[in-house]
């Protein structure tokens, strides 16, 4: 599911048509950063002061003199904390947006912004690495598989692309994206002849599923507890069950459910509910869990970063100066040679994958659950798959081409 969002609400295009505020002087400019900003401080101490705080201890006192917030999901943004405060802009570093009260900042007038896409590929190559992993090393059949997308906005539909690389046919479901498109087409087509598959057509036929939805509550398409027992009833039994999307989208006690009696034959998890106090008997009965990591490549982070630089710099009338570039490490592995010869596609993929990005070594432990959150902040560099050429040493008809749907430099 997509939900349509301009990256400036309405607020900010109001707030930055004051031009009677020209003489406000950046120099007194006062930025609240969140600790696990990519290079947050770096960014907006060209625009003036930055205080830096741990994402969890942010709290109303630090806000009384700020103009500005900038966060990640793991800061909650309540009536409660802007309270008296005399902020003006707030942005959030990630694509989803659930841990702003937004209708509080609109009615308030404070401009506000998320950063939509912004770890869409970084994502992709995640659950590339986990298709490919469980390949490899849990005898899971890709070539001639169905796998089903729920949720075809940016990370689905670069899923999608990725997956028929290695010989999945591909099925999505995505209600509001079906509804938007359906209603603009000219004959009002249905949503199954524009692509869209309904959710039990999807479970049926799948043999992975993959979530890939914002957490939303209200209907008429809520995705809060989605993945219920109703949901697992109609998968396939041994299926593989995927999801990058939103802890609260799963009811994890219908996911063991449906482990222990054969429904589910593997499960990858990446996100949780609650966090970052996850459930070990939940943790336990994936195969691959990771601490909320899948759009932490350097790429997915920096960008949420710029996105909300840009429009800070938008909303308060200034020039943007910033540049990261040459603050970014170099890339690792930046070209890759495979000998391509007794190995087939999906093997030479697994090996390009497992160069850049071993997803086994995020793997979590029981004992890890209490430095969950340290984790996450600590997290290494991974860079993203596009920053890697592969060079194949001998020839293969159409393997070039699935190098590069994978995600890799031609």
């Amino acid at each position: 599911m997509q939900i349509i969002f301009p990256l400036r609400s309405k607020a900010v295009v109001k707030k930055s048509c004051l031009s009677c505020q020209k003489t406000f002087s950046l120099l007194l400019m006062k930025t609240v950063v969140a600790e696990t900003v990519m290079l947050g401080r770096e960014a907006f101490e060209t625009l003036g002061e930055v205080v830096v705080i741990p994402d969890r201890q942010i709290e109303p006192e630090h806000l009384w003199d700020a103009d500005a917030l900038v966060i990640r999901s793991k800061t909650n943004v309540t009536p409660e904390l802007i309270k008296g405060s005399p902020v003006r802009f707030i942005g959030t570093a990630t694509a989803g947006f659930e841990h702003i009260n937004f209708q509080c900042l609109e009615k308030r007038g404070i401009g506000w912004c998320a950063s939509p896409g912004c770890n869409a590929d970084s994502v992709a190559d995640y659950v590339t690495a986990a298709l490919l992993w469980s390949h490899t090393f849990k005898g899971v059949e890709l070539d001639g598989k169905t796998l089903g997308i729920i949720g075809a906005g940016q990370v689905g539909n670069r899923v999608a692309k990725r997956a028929e690389a290695l010989g999945l046919r591909v099925l999505l479901n995505d209600p509001p994206r079906a509804a938007r498109e359906c209603s603009s087409h000219e004959k009002n087509m249905p949503p199954h002849a524009m692509g869209f598959q309904t959710l039990g057509k999807l479970l049926t036929e799948s043999d992975i599923v993959t979530m890939h939805v914002p957490l939303v509550s209200e209907k008429p398409w809520p995705t809060l507890n989605m993945a219920d027992c109703r949901f697992f009833e109609q998968m396939k039994p041994g299926s593989v069950f995927i999801n990058t999307a939103r802890g609260k989208v799963l009811d994890a006690d219908a996911l063991l459910h449906a482990k222990a009696n054969g429904i589910v034959s593997h499960a990858v998890l990446d996100v949780w509910d609650p966090e970052p106090q996850i459930r070990a008997d939940v943790l336990a009965a994936a195969d691959i869990g990771t601490p909320h990591i899948a759009g932490h490549s350097l790429e997915g982070k920096l960008n949420g970063t710029i996105q909300v630089y840009r429009e800070a710099c938008h909303f308060f009338e200034v020039k943007p100066t910033w540049d990261p570039q040459p603050l970014l490490p170099a890339v690792e592995v930046p070209e890759l040679e495979i000998d391509p010869r007794g190995k087939t596609d999906n093997e030479v993929l697994a090996e390009a994958v497992t160069a850049v990005y071993n997803i086994e070594a995020d793997q979590l432990s029981e004992k890890d659950i209490p430095d969950f959150d340290k984790l996450r902040a600590n997290y290494g560099v991974r860079r993203e798959f596009k920053n890697t050429r592969i060079v194949l040493t001998e020839p293969r008809n159409g393997l070039d081409e699935k190098v590069i749907a994978t995600g890799f430099r031609p």
